[in-house]
């Protein structure tokens, strides 16, 4: 008697769970129906509001990054259903540039030229340049560091990120390859949410992707192979259920780290989806879009200029002619606690990236900011990324 109780309550606790949960979506955009192959360009949040979301069989939809490169938010005040494919995966690189990101996704390191050295993946997980046939350029990492074809790599990228995918954050790029002219690294898969108020169904012919781009050079036996990492794809609704594929790999002539999927849902009774690869999924029944408060960090001033709050530092900085090398980026943090360790990564278009450490008392107040010293390689593009670190 106490078990058909216990039993009644669990049920009703998750009906209440279903009837609550709302995907965000206010229905500004209407109803999404994509029957062709369509690219549509990201809003500058990276938010689609949406009351029905439908991708035809065949019918692929892809999409154009914004200025700040965020990942995809696909929200549904009503059912989501794909028999389609959404495809947010990292571009291929070449003898020219690194490839690019899917949307949130980092891009691939530049390609050596001569006597110019490859530069590094972008992202947490970005490889490290290197040689075409000795050390070998790295793979982008994510969920893991991938490998190569000379075993461990000094050169690849390190993990990051949590099963929740909270933040949701993308895959890195892999690092450029020495030659006369090299080759870039792949770019690093994009971040993908997908939130319905009533259900998600991935069909048996349905494909959401966000796999690792390759770095192009698939003639050369002998190289390690310096493609993205997959990047992040995450399901949010009351209801997720099909027979469709997740799909976060690296390409699959690349050796990179596998991407992160994620599924929260209270019924899961359908769900029989193909996750690819199923070492990188997690389940559980976080019903929430955007936990608040989020924690953020933000770059507000590079060598004296003046960034607004809420975007990115251009991806090729260049430090003005006349400057000295050793400068200062403010970093501003929101809704961390304590004494906050963040990071600072420098990464030229061509030669190694370096760190700079700083720290933010965010007992001062919310949101607190810091000055971090650094020191600028001249006459280069630079990329700028921060990051907080766990001590």
């Amino acid at each position: 008697m106490k078990v058909g109780v216990v039993l009644i309550a669990m049920i009703l606790s998750g009906g209440n769970l279903m009837a609550q949960f709302s995907a965000g979506s206010d229905g500004s955009d209407g109803a999404l129906s994509i029957t062709v192959d369509t690219v549509l360009d990201l809003p500058m949040d990276g938010i689609f509001n949406h009351t029905t979301i439908t991708i035809a069989e065949g019918a692929t939809l892809r999409f154009n990054r914004n200025a700040r490169n965020t990942p995809v938010y696909l929200l549904a005040s009503e059912d989501v259903l794909i028999n389609g494919a959404i495809d947010v995966s990292g571009g291929i690189a070449n003898q020219t540039n690194g490839g690019l990101g899917g949307p949130g996704g980092f891009n691939g390191g530049q390609p050596g030229l001569n006597e110019f050295p490859p530069g590094a993946g972008l992202g947490p997980g970005g490889g490290l340049g290197g040689e075409a046939n000795r050390d070998g350029a790295g793979p982008g990492a994510y969920l893991n560091s991938g490998t190569n074809s000379r075993s461990v790599n000094a050169q690849n990228g390190t993990p990051y990120g949590t099963p929740l995918l909270i933040p949701m954050v993308g895959g890195s790029g892999g690092g450029g390859s020495e030659g006369s002219p090299g080759f870039g690294g792949g770019g690093g898969g994009g971040g993908l949410l997908i939130a319905s108020d009533t259900l998600i169904e991935v069909g048996e012919t349905g494909r959401l992707l966000s796999r690792g781009g390759s770095d192009g050079d698939n003639n050369f036996t002998f190289d390690p192979k310096h493609g993205g990492s997959g990047g992040g794809i995450r399901l949010v609704s009351p209801i997720v259920r099909g027979t469709g594929t997740i799909d976060v790999t690296a390409n699959p002539v690349n050796i990179a780290g596998d991407g992160r999927i994620r599924v929260d849902a209270v019924d899961r009774r359908q769900l029989n989806l193909t996750f690819t690869p199923i070492r990188s999924v997690s389940v559980g029944v976080l019903m929430t879009v955007f936990p608040q408060p989020t924690p953020r960090l933000d770059v507000l001033q590079v060598a004296g200029q003046d960034i607004p709050e809420g975007t990115v530092p251009a991806n090729t900085f260049i430090l003005p002619v006349g400057l000295p090398a050793e400068q200062t980026i403010r970093v501003q943090a929101r809704n961390f606690q304590g004494l906050l360790t963040v990071v600072v990564r420098l990464i030229p278009e061509n030669g190694s990236p370096v760190e700079f450490e700083g720290q933010i008392d965010m007992n001062s107040g919310n949101p607190a900011s810091s000055d971090i010293p650094v020191v600028f390689p001249l006459n280069i593009g630079v990329n700028i990324q921060v990051w907080s670190k766990e001590d």
